[in-house]
């Protein structure tokens, strides 16, 4: 039988044959037509959150979060949730991936309390425990709260550690991973957060799995119970490769509350900084949480006085911890000084144990990923949006800090900030994860810039409008997070930039190179360019670009786009580089002016905000530099 189908298009007819009889019109496989065949190349911008809490955080649970890690990646999906406060949420538009990384220290404590679980009964302080949480009240989980942090905070002792508890509770949270892992739709890594904090200073890391569930739950999470010394947690990483044949790296974060130890001298046993600690923490950390809810943490004013767009999100006020902040630890608390001075240590060790790519995440206690601003569900679940007038004013007012004077840092001083984003090839745990790895990655505040950046010796401006821009790129140049090679001759590196505006959101004001450099006498410096910029602005005799101004209406909390630029490009030269001198660089794309949540705030709810609390802010990103070192092999 013989079936002739015609097909009109534009008025030609096209018959086609089906059937038995049909001819064989196997293709010839030497035939190749799509030209993408072998590209393998990142081509997809994938946004994220490495550093999310639920109620399995005892800091979380125990202080009105009831909402799950399932809970969790269902919001970041897209979903609607009602928050532990009963709000309804959603996000604007879904994420790409997820990590789930609660506290390993106690790890569900709180949901063990809530399921009054048999395990707590079969250690001593776990019933202690349980009697004071027994009432399920707002006070007794108080009272469970204070006794956590006057327990469970000893590291000296696990006061569960008579109990197998994480046996129980670490196969839950891979298995809420396991379920909402979709690769090419959505991404959901396993992961925790190891805790340390020496004297209350923050050395936190979040602990992330390339792998799944079957290899993840081979191990327990290493805890600070266990070490608060980050090179024990190498050892354990290194460990769990060996023995698993899998693949993990950690993320530390908050070196602005570290009191000078995130980017220490010294080791935390004391010990100068060796060739082998560089290299072994270069290898287990390749990326920095460089911003987040508590606090920015890219410079300091006082770190680069001549860039005023480096006093945003300032949180310099002290740690969690007795000892008071003082200005000698701040170029140990920040990621530029902590570039620069990597490159001083390479120069004697060989080996530079902070050449890290930087990422955003949230650190919220909701198992809410919400940064934007007008959807900015707080840190902890008692400051979640509210009507409320005594919880709306712990929203605004709440203290982060423990001192409760003038000093301490207020919730309305934090940030709704931020994200991870990804040049990946494919939606997928290995894809994501291994982007981490080779630093292919960059932060926001919370908005959903796009940006690229190729560095090279060859590039020449022609190359910035070219159809092929990535592919060209990766030919002739090398991604945020590698590593330039040596420009012979008189060529210099040269930088290629395109930042797209996030869709949803606020216009671009200007794109900047920051670099980096080591003088031959040791001596490090920093610069700041303005490669890019809207509206036509001429530089001042300065060398400033004039502001790009507000379009902020505090009293509607609206702006307007007739400011900025929906897209900026850039090729900017380094005319003063010396193939002798150590050098980064690396992209900061500003965004115009914008309400910030705190202006929402006052807005929907009538919440009264402290007066040095400004009205806007211009959201931003940061993208990992790009490295060249006289010292790289031939």
């Amino acid at each position: 039988m013989r079936v002739t189908v015609p097909f009109v298009c534009f008025g030609l007819v096209i018959s086609a044959a089906y059937g038995q009889d049909a001819p064989n019109s196997a293709p010839d496989p030497s035939t190749k037509y799509s030209p993408y065949l072998a590209d393998n190349y990142p081509n997809l911008v994938l946004f994220g959150d490495t550093h999310l809490h639920t109620a399995y955080s005892a800091d979380a649970g125990l202080v009105g979060a009831t909402l799950t890690p399932n809970d969790a990646y269902r919001f970041a999906k897209g979903e609607k949730v009602v928050s532990s406060m009963g709000v309804p949420a959603r996000l604007q538009r879904p994420l790409d991936w997820l990590v789930v990384t609660d506290h390993a220290e106690n790890l569900g404590l709180p949901i063990a309390l809530e399921e009054d679980s048999p395990l707590l009964k079969e250690s001593s302080w776990g019933q202690k425990i349980s009697q004071i949480y027994a009432p399920r009240t707002v006070e007794s989980a108080q009272k469970s709260y204070d006794t956590w942090m006057t327990d469970g905070l000893n590291i000296v002792t696990d006061p569960l550690g008579d109990v197998a508890f994480a046996d129980v509770m670490w196969p839950r949270v891979t298995e809420a991973a396991e379920r909402h892992n979709a690769p090419g739709a959505f991404t959901a890594l396993i992961g925790y957060e190891w805790t340390s904090g020496p004297n209350g200073n923050n050395l936190h890391r979040n602990v992330i799995f390339r792998d799944g569930k079957e290899r993840a739950d081979q191990v327990l999470p290493f805890s600070a119970y266990d070490s608060e010394d980050p090179e024990a947690l190498w050892d354990w990483m290194e460990a769990y490769e060996t023995n698993t044949g899998g693949k993990v790296l950690a993320i530390p974060h908050n070196g602005n509350l570290s009191n000078g130890l995130m980017f220490d001298d010294v080791t935390l046993q004391g010990e100068p900084i060796g060739a082998d600690y560089a290299a072994r923490r270069a290898r287990w950390e390749p990326v920095y949480e460089i911003t987040q809810i508590k606090g920015d943490g890219e410079t300091h004013p006082m770190l680069s006085p001549n860039d005023e767009f480096a006093d945003y999100g300032t949180w310099d006020k002290g740690s969690f911890g007795p000892e008071p902040k003082t200005p000698e630890m701040l170029p140990r608390e920040y990621a530029r000084e902590a570039w620069k001075r990597g490159m001083a240590y390479e120069a004697t060790l060989g080996v530079n144990p902070f050449q890290f790519g930087v990422l955003g995440s949230t650190d919220s206690h909701t198992a809410l990923s919400s940064a934007q601003e007008d959807n900015f569900f707080g840190k902890v679940a008692v400051v979640e949006p509210t009507a409320d007038p005594i919880r709306l004013e712990e929203r605004i007012t709440g203290r982060f800090t423990p001192n409760d004077s003038a000093d301490d840092l207020l919730h309305a001083d934090g940030l709704a900030a931020g994200l991870a984003a990804v040049w990946a090839r494919e939606n997928t745990r290995e894809a994501i994860w291994d982007a981490l790895k080779r630093k292919e990655v960059y932060a926001t505040t919370g908005t959903r810039i796009r940006v690229r950046v190729f560095a090279g010796c060859e590039f020449e401006e022609s190359d910035l409008v070219r159809s092929d821009f990535d592919s060209y790129g990766y030919t002739h140049g090398v991604p945020m997070g590698g590593t330039l090679d040596a420009c012979s001759g008189d060529r210099v590196p040269t930088v290629m930039i395109r930042a797209l505006r996030d869709p949803d959101g606020a216009n671009l004001d200007r794109v900047q190179v920051v670099k980096g450099w080591r003088e031959a006498n040791g001596t490090l410096r920093e610069r700041v360019f303005d490669v890019a910029w809207s509206d036509n602005r001429v530089p001042r005799e300065d060398g400033k670009l004039p502001p790009v101004g507000n379009t902020v209406d505090p009293e509607t909390a609206t702006w307007r786009n007739d400011i900025g630029a929906a897209l900026l490009a850039g090729y900017w030269r380094d005319v003063e580089f010396s193939q002798d001198q150590s050098a980064f660089y690396y992209v900061r794309v500003i965004e115009i002016p914008t309400p910030r949540w705190t202006t929402y705030d006052r807005l929907v709810f009538g919440a009264v905000v402290p007066d040095w609390i400004e009205d806007s802010h211009q959201e931003r990103a940061y993208t990992s530099p790009i490295w060249y070192s006289p010292l790289q092999p031939e």
